[in-house]
C-alpha cells in the first residue's frame, strides 16, 4: 500500500507525543478554503481518527488569519457547476468539517486571526477555542446572498452563545472581536498573541495527562448528548461509557496510583 499523499493546503507537525498540530497553510489567501482543502481535510481527519496513540489535535492558521472562508478567487466558477455540482461541493465541505469535529480525541482551535464564513464554521467544529487578540469572527453569509445555515454553524453557534445572540450575529452579518467572543462564550478564552500556540499546547499536555479512554468517551458523551432529546437518553449513554471504562487497564492503574500517591501511567488500554 502506498503512503498517503502529503496535503498541499495545510501542514502537519507533531510537537509532542500524541499531539498533532494542523496548520492551514495558504497564508497568501488568508488560508481560504478550496475544493482541494475540503478533500484533504476530510481524508486527513479520517486518518488521524484511526491513528494509534493520538491524544489531541491543535488546529490553527499560518500567517495573519485563521481561515477567511471559501476562496472568492474560485467563486466565479460556482454558477457553472449547476445545482447538483454545487451540492457535491457543499457536501464535500460539510464532510470535511464533520470529519474534523468527529475525530475521537479533543480538537483545540488556536484562532490566530480572522475566522470568517466557513472559517467560523471550522472554529466552531473544534471542541475548545482559544483566541489571540487579533482574532475576529465574522458571519458574513447574508451579505453575499447566502445563509448562515452553513457547515454546521446554525447548529453549533446557538449552543455556544445562545439562540438570541446567534440570531443577531447571523442576521446582521455580525463581527465579534476576541474580547466579545470570550464574553459571549464563543471562545473559551483570549490569550496574548505570542502565547496562543503555547497555551494550546499546554492545554493539550493537561489533556494528555489523563486517561485516553476517559477523555475519548467524555468527548463522545458530550457530543452525543447535545443531540439526544432527553435526560434519560443521556444517562443511558453515560452508563455504558462508565461501564466500559471500568474494564480497562487504565482504570486499574489510576486506582493503584491513587492508593500509592503517585502519578498514573496511562497506556490507553
Amino acid at each position: 500500500m502506498s503512503a498517503p499523499t502529503a496535503p498541499t493546503t495545510f501542514r502537519l507537525e507533531r510537537p509532542r507525543d500524541g499531539v498533532v498540530l494542523l496548520t492551514l497553510d495558504r497564508p497568501d489567501r488568508y488560508n481560504a478554503m478550496t475544493a482541494a482543502m475540503f478533500t484533504e481535510l476530510e481524508s486527513t481527519a479520517r486518518l488521524l481518527d484511526r491513528e494509534e496513540g493520538l491524544r489531541v489535535v491543535v488546529l490553527t492558521g499560518a500567517g495573519k488569519a485563521f481561515c477567511a472562508g471559501y476562496d472568492l478567487a474560485d467563486a466565479d466558477a460556482l454558477p457553472g457547476l449547476g445545482a447538483l455540482g454545487m451540492l457535491d461541493l457543499q457536501e464535500s465541505a460539510a464532510r470535511a468539517l464533520a470529519a474534523i469535529r468527529h475525530i475521537r480525541v479533543p480538537v483545540i482551535a488556536a484562532v490566530n486571526g480572522a475566522a470568517a464564513g466557513g472559517g467560523l464554521a471550522l472554529a466552531l467544529a473544534a471542541d475548545i477555542r482559544l483566541a489571540s487578540p487579533r482574532a475576529k469572527f465574522n458571519a458574513a453569509f447574508v451579505k453575499i446572498g447566502l445563509s448562515a445555515g452553513d457547515l454546521g454553524t446554525s447548529w453549533l453557534l446557538p449552543r455556544l452563545i445562545g439562540p438570541a445572540a446567534a440570531a443577531e450575529f447571523a442576521y446582521t452579518a455580525g463581527t465579534m472581536d476576541a474580547a466579545e467572543a470570550e464574553r459571549t462564550g464563543l471562545v473559551n478564552r483570549m490569550v496574548p498573541e505570542a502565547e496562543l500556540l503555547p497555551a494550546a499546547l499546554e492545554m493539550a499536555d493537561r489533556i494528555c495527562a489523563n486517561s485516553p479512554g476517559g477523555v475519548q468517551l467524555s468527548k463522545r458523551a458530550l457530543q452525543a448528548n447535545m443531540e439526544v432529546s432527553s435526560y434519560a437518553a443521556a444517562l443511558e449513554l453515560e452508563n455504558r461509557g462508565q461501564a466500559l471504562l471500568t474494564r480497562t487497564e487504565d482504570m486499574t492503574e489510576a486506582l493503584e496510583a491513587f492508593k500509592a500517591q503517585r502519578a498514573p501511567i496511562f497506556t490507553g488500554r
